[in-house]
């Protein structure tokens, strides 16, 4: 698969919502309990971070919390998901 060509400003863009991911998982895992629609968010969230991991146009990003956010979500997930 040949690399996405992306400016420095759209890398940034995607990090950030990518952040927006990760924010989203950390407050929801720290809840008491989950919701299903609390599980099915995370679920969501997880996999579009697995996606935004694998991607080719990093450059210094530290994907670091991507990686946290999905370990702790796929922490609170049923394991049928």
């Amino acid at each position: 698969m040949p690399s996405e060509e992306m400016t420095p400003e759209e890398i940034a863009g995607t990090y950030n919502a990518a952040m927006d991911s990760v924010n989203l998982i950390n407050r929801i895992v720290d809840q008491e309990s989950l919701s299903e629609d609390d599980q099915d968010t995370v679920s969501r969230n997880v996999e579009h971070l697995k996606i935004q991991v694998g991607k080719d146009f990093w450059t210094t990003e530290d994907l670091t919390p991507f990686n946290d956010a999905i370990t702790a979500g796929e922490a609170v997930l049923p394991d049928d998901e």
